[in-house]
């Protein structure tokens, strides 16, 4: 199970951290990866991050002003979000592939477990 937390509303400039705490498995086995969704729009790849947190991976339109990391000890995967942009509103889901498996790939049908969503809004 995968609970994700931290959006809100954002003034344009500012800086978010989505959380997103694991359950029910051991994490440190999995690729995780955050996705995102606005509406009308299919889901985009934003970032990933290998089971040891040692290698992230980027889509091409957050790459130097996001940042994905894991705290394995906590369960738990980061997005730090500066620089925030008003086309970076969606709804944000964190994601993990199937155990074992360390590609980082940026395809949502590579990601076998899904949490909720958090909205995050950017305002002008």
């Amino acid at each position: 199970q995968l609970q994700a937390s931290g959006g809100g509303l954002v003034q344009a400039g500012g800086s978010l951290r989505l959380s997103c705490e694991a359950s029910g498995r051991t994490f440190s086995n999995y690729v995780m990866g955050w996705f995102r969704q606005a509406p009308g729009k299919e889901r985009e790849f934003v970032a990933a991050i290998s089971q040891s947190g040692g290698t992230t991976y980027y889509g091409d339109s957050v790459n130097e002003r996001f940042t994905i990391s894991r705290d394995n000890a906590k369960n738990t995967v980061y997005l730090q979000m500066n620089s925030l942009k008003p086309e970076d509103t969606a709804v944000y889901y964190c994601a993990a592939r199937g155990s074992g498996l360390s590609v980082l790939s940026r395809s949502y049908y590579s990601y076998a477990y899904w949490g909720q969503g958090t909205q995050v809004t950017v305002s002008s």
